[in-house]
């Protein structure tokens, strides 16, 4: 290959998962060695990321060619992450993803800080969603993870001053410069302003307040699992092995009131805390829809859920 055919590479965005997984717009190059970018609706032009979070699911899948793939999900306080690890991945990279399986087997908690590169895709019906390549990652400890949260906050926040400003200019790249916009913000402004069209933004405003008391120290146990609650001593050995029907309710109220940052929990999230503490995801469906037909939980919106009171 001659010098100077590959693209150089991108820099990496800080950014929660909310403003990633809302994305639905991409481009690509026309060369062979252009890169690909997710435009979110903030107008950030995303190539590679720094993502982090608590590691929620990894699950090893054979491919129709033979090849092995691992897919995961990670959680920040915003939303959910979706990447996979294939053979392409580096040795490193592949070595790490085996060490955490074993370590979500066994419902070891872990936070993970990976960069990563954007990827989309989308359906035959025409929905778009976006996934994750990791190129490297890392285990930490709750204080990188709240540098990170800080960060990425900041971040966030600077793009959401640069939308709004860009409201007010000229839409054209004349424009925004003459606002004082970046360069590096003006394309993807452009771009994701015509896409999207008019947006809220108080939704980010939430996740950075979120995020921030997670970083704060104030809100803990939304950056850990929940621990399931301690068995009554006269438990029969067949009710402990697949979770009495008052200790499977007593574990999802347990879940939802230790995440509940104020919206409530997810239907997923109350579901995937349930399975990871040993109980069968069809019984802990059942009794999240009794506490819910009882009045114990109640739906601020559809999906989500909160304890009543």
């Amino acid at each position: 290959m001659q010098s100077g055919t590959r693209a150089k590479r991108q820099p990496a965005w800080h950014m929660l998962a909310s403003e990633f997984s809302e994305a639905t717009l991409n481009e690509k190059g026309s060369g062979e060695y252009d890169p690909s970018f997710v435009i979110t609706k903030l107008g950030a032009k995303v190539n590679r990321v720094v993502v982090a979070g608590l590691l929620e699911r990894l699950e090893v899948r054979e491919t129709s060619n033979g090849s092995t793939l691992y897919q995961g999900q990670m959680r920040d306080p915003s939303g959910l992450h979706y990447f996979s690890v294939g053979d392409y991945a580096s040795e490193s990279m592949r070595e790490l993803t085996l060490s955490l399986v074993e370590k979500t087997e066994v419902g070891e908690p872990v936070l993970l800080l990976m960069v990563a590169k954007s990827r989309w895709y989308q359906t035959d019906e025409g929905a778009v969603y976006t996934s994750l390549r990791p190129e490297e990652a890392c285990e930490i400890d709750a204080q990188q993870y709240a540098l990170w949260l800080t960060r990425t906050c900041e971040d966030t926040l600077q793009r959401m001053k640069y939308f709004t400003d860009s409201l007010a200019a000229e839409p054209t790249r004349e424009g925004l410069l003459a606002a004082e916009i970046p360069e590096y913000m003006v394309d993807g402004l452009l771009v994701s302003r015509n896409h999207y069209g008019e947006i809220d933004t108080e939704n980010y405003t939430l996740n950075i307040m979120q995020a921030l008391d997670i970083a704060e120290g104030r809100m803990e146990a939304a950056s850990q699992p929940v621990a399931a609650p301690t068995p009554p001593s006269d438990s029969v050995e067949g009710e402990a092995a697949s979770g009495g029907e008052s200790e499977v309710k007593d574990t999802i109220l347990s879940i939802i009131e230790q995440l509940d940052q104020g919206d409530g929990v997810d239907f997923e999230t109350v579901l995937t805390n349930a399975v990871s503490r040993g109980f069968d995801r069809g019984l802990a469906e059942e009794k999240l829809d009794e506490l819910s037909n009882e009045g114990t939980l109640h739906e601020p919106r559809f999906g989500w859920f909160r304890i009543v009171g």
